[in-house]
């Protein structure tokens, strides 16, 4: 009996040695050479790898529908995910902002494929950055990596020279979104050794957008407002809760403060409906962020502030 006993313990560590049943490879428990992080076994075989798509080509016609098809032609098995094509045209600073604010909520080893372009075709680089996240993005050098930056951090950037890794040698001088970022987004999703895509850049380099890092002094708090809420015209900050905290407001306390030039005094709330019709007020928002509203209606147009605009709250007495 205990002879059958021991046969079968050996036939299991066997069995569980083999291939066939999923050991780790060496090293697989490491960090992932592809992204640097963490890998769990078994994750790469257990979910698809994944690209995040961004542009401000919109949905009539089939400039998406296209840059699908190349990264499926690079690698069929890829999963897509759409985050907007409905950047306001041209906004490098909108598209900058929502890439910022969807990062956190994406694993290492993400590729993020930003074509916000106004500069397609002229002498503006295409570049792969990796953030200290783990995370890839392929996009223009021209500002669209500046909050990314101010939030996680970009460890390496490398500028897309190789033509093995574009659409084909006969480039179009006005759709990069196709010919250049999509496939090359597909070829690092696909595990392809991203040194490959052409020579390393260094950080400093980078093209970055003109905004106002949030800065607490003895004073107080200078910031930017960097966008407006979609249509209700309520003023996003690069203010996050915590360092607005700082200043010593409590909610339900009116706060002086000036922004794009015109002094005020408002509320900090936790709801757009804490105050009358009409009011404005301060409130965090769901991604963390200060921002300011009028309570069913526009801020921005109430006020005459158009992004970007200068913030400053001094703190609280």
């Amino acid at each position: 009996m205990w002879r059958a006993i021991a046969l079968g313990v050996v036939l299991v560590l066997l069995v569980a040695e083999s291939p066939a049943f999923g050991k780790p490879r060496p090293g697989f428990l490491a960090k992932d050479a592809r992204n640097g992080a963490p890998a769990a076994p078994g994750d790469a075989q257990k979910y698809p790898p994944t690209i995040v798509f961004m542009t401000d080509f919109g949905v009539i016609d089939d400039a998406v529908a296209i840059c699908h098809g190349v990264m499926y032609s690079v690698m069929p098995t890829v999963r897509v995910t759409d985050l907007t094509h409905e950047v306001t045209p041209f906004s490098i600073l909108d598209g900058a902002r929502f890439l910022e604010g969807v990062t956190p909520y994406y694993p290492a080893g993400t590729v993020f494929v930003v074509v916000i372009d106004p500069g397609v075709g002229s002498t503006r680089k295409a570049i792969v950055a990796r953030s200290k996240r783990g995370q890839y993005f392929v996009l223009p050098d021209n500002g669209l990596l500046t909050l990314v930056e101010q939030s996680d951090g970009i460890e390496a950037v490398r500028e897309i020279t190789n033509t093995d890794w574009m659409i084909g040698t006969k480039l179009s001088s006005t759709f990069h979104g196709r010919d250049i970022f999509s496939p090359v987004g597909a070829h690092l999703a696909r595990g392809d050794d991203w040194v490959t895509v052409g020579p390393e850049m260094a950080v400093k380099s980078l093209v970055r957008l003109d905004l106002k890092a949030v800065a607490v002094d003895a004073r107080g708090l200078s910031a930017t407002v960097i966008a407006t809420d979609g249509p209700f015209g309520n003023l996003v900050t690069n203010v996050d809760s915590e360092d607005f905290l700082k200043l010593g407001y409590q909610r339900g306390q009116e706060v002086p403060l000036t922004v794009g030039g015109k002094e005020m005094r408002m509320k900090f709330v936790n709801t757009f409906s804490d105050v009358p019709l009409g009011r404005p007020l301060l409130y965090i928002d769901s991604r963390g962020r200060l921002g300011l509203a009028v309570n069913q209606n526009s801020f921005a147009a109430t006020y005459g502030v158009k992004p970007p605009a200068a913030l400053f709250i001094p703190r609280g007495k």
